[in-house]
């Protein structure tokens, strides 16, 4: 417990730093080797020996993460550029059909695309006041960044300890034997306490919209534990199937970076179409 608590907040202290980065390319620099990292552990899962196919996977990484960054700038056909990965893929495999199997190309596709793609929220959090700017300002973009972390890491967290206090109902047994009810519940009510917390500090002392009121607040921070939990589970039943403990070793009392962003994927790509589906509604 306390190499995991140390770690934690040796990460925090990282997290910090990269927030004073997010007007600058270094911002979207970080999620991106974070994205390589990560897809480099699920590569290594799945038993990816093939280099070539290995180094395609890593450059899509770093490419679908840096997208979100440049899209304006630079608009790239983007079913284009997916086809012709695949079709690459699709000749390595042929290549070295007999280490390179199809269910290795499809998963290893699957988490160099969609992995990235959710890690690259944040910058889109960060320009939502550039592209809606009759609907946001700049402190939103701020508040979504910070919002999207504290509902995957504060809930984990108070999931954690209220799981190690009254825990006694399995919430996954057989996925993950540690994780009760009882944790469940106090992760969600935890994390909307601290949810709560961030909100009245951005609406009193900074400038966010009206928009994003305190029903959006619970609404949003309510599903989001919910994804959270089950992105939590969704990873775990990844490792039961592939009969390994944790993704990797990068991080002391944590495993790799793909045990500590697990939940907090799920949550991106989950507030990012929560806040789409608002814009909708708002615009109307």
């Amino acid at each position: 417990m306390k190499k995991r608590l140390l770690t934690a907040l040796f990460g925090i202290l990282i997290a910090v730093g990269w927030m004073f980065t997010i007007y600058t390319p270094a911002f979207s620099l970080i999620l991106a080797a974070v994205a390589a990292i990560a897809v480099f552990e699920m590569l290594k899962v799945f038993e990816v020996t093939n280099k070539p196919f290995f180094i395609l996977c890593e450059l899509t990484a770093v490419a679908t993460t840096e997208y979100a960054e440049y899209k304006a700038k630079l608009p790239v056909p983007l079913y284009a550029a997916v086809a012709v990965i695949v079709l690459l893929a699709l000749i390595i495999m042929v290549t070295d059909y007999k280490r390179l199997k199809f269910e290795q190309v499809v998963c290893g596709l699957f988490c160099s695309f969609l992995i990235p793609a959710a890690i690259s929220a944040p910058v889109l959090f960060r320009d939502v006041y550039i592209e809606f700017p009759d609907l946001f300002t700049q402190a939103d973009g701020i508040f979504l960044i910070l919002f999207s972390f504290f509902c995957a890491w504060f809930t984990d967290g108070f999931a954690l300890f209220a799981g190690m206090a009254l825990g006694k109902h399995k919430l996954a047994p057989n996925i993950s034997p540690k994780k009760t009810v009882e944790g469940a519940v106090g992760g969600v009510l935890g994390n909307l306490l601290v949810s709560w917390i961030l909100w009245y500090v951005f609406k009193t002392k900074f400038n966010l919209s009206a928009y994003i009121d305190i029903v959006w607040l619970i609404v949003s921070a309510l599903l989001l534990s919910v994804v959270s939990i089950f992105g939590d589970l969704a990873a775990s039943t990844i490792k039961r199937h592939r009969g390994v403990k944790d993704f990797g070793n990068l991080l002391p009392g944590h495993g790799g970076v793909m045990d500590r962003f697990d939940s907090s994927i799920f949550v991106f790509a989950a507030e990012y179409a929560i806040l789409r589906f608002s814009i909708l509604f708002w615009a109307a």
